[in-house]
């Protein structure tokens, strides 16, 4: 069985306004309004970390989110091989400069598929951000060791580490967050198989996991799919 990727280059709404977070080309944050007061949802988007991957592709997931009542921050950042720091490093200074650029009174919930759960499952580990109201991880790449020894994507963990082993960017080798994580993950993801998620699971067991029965890689992020369902119903959780 091959995975849908039409998502990726579905036409969708553009955002309703873009931020800036830094000076590079990728600090930058599409932005989309609702007229619901609800917790902003922050999207990381995923791509193996890799620089041909940006949030074009997550237009889908903000326009639909936006619709359903949701404000939502879509946030890029910097993907260059060997060089996990700067990409650290953007989402630590965009979560830090967030309240600043756009209202989140009502908290925000972080979330991100493949790459970019990682990228959310590391930043509830390792810090504190303001008004943070929980994560909710989408196929994520939770467990670097295993995704690594998987070889997932042609190698993508050494390419993005630059080589050699980083516990300290792992979030199944870091400590439990100390808010709640949700992990939606289809139970037939072909590019991030489940026991990733499972690896994340056993080792932080106050985590969820909800799996998806039937649901591939990119049905976590397509508003189409019935695994979008799910999605949102995790959301709701962090909304009330």
């Amino acid at each position: 069985m091959t995975e849908d990727r039409s998502v990726l280059s579905r036409e969708a709404r553009e955002p309703d306004e873009e931020l800036r977070y830094g000076e590079h080309a990728d600090q930058v944050v599409d932005v989309w309004h609702a007229k619901e007061y609800r917790p902003t949802v922050v999207f990381i988007h995923g791509g193996f970390w890799r620089p041909e991957y940006d949030r074009t592709h997550a237009r889908p997931l903000g326009e639909a989110l936006a619709d359903e009542g949701w404000p939502v921050a879509s946030i890029e950042y910097r993907r260059e091989p060997g060089q996990p720091d700067l990409t650290a490093e953007d989402i630590r200074d965009m979560l830090d400069r967030l309240p600043d650029l756009m209202d989140l009174h009502a908290g925000f919930v972080l979330t991100g598929h493949s790459a970019g759960g990682h990228l959310a499952l590391w930043s509830a580990a390792t810090f504190n951000p303001v008004r943070l109201r929980g994560v909710v991880a989408l196929a994520p790449v939770a467990d670097l060791l295993m995704a690594d020894r998987l070889g997932l994507d042609d190698n993508a963990v050494q390419d993005f580490l630059g080589g050699g082993v980083r516990n300290d960017l792992d979030p199944t080798h870091l400590p439990a967050p100390i808010m709640p994580v949700s992990i939606v993950h289809g139970t037939t993801d072909k590019r991030v198989p489940i026991e990733v998620s499972d690896s994340y699971i056993t080792a932080h067991p106050t985590a969820r996991l909800i799996p998806v029965p039937g649901a591939g890689h990119y049905d976590v992020i397509d508003p189409r799919t019935p695994a979008w369902h799910q999605v949102t119903a995790e959301l709701t959780r962090f909304s009330s």
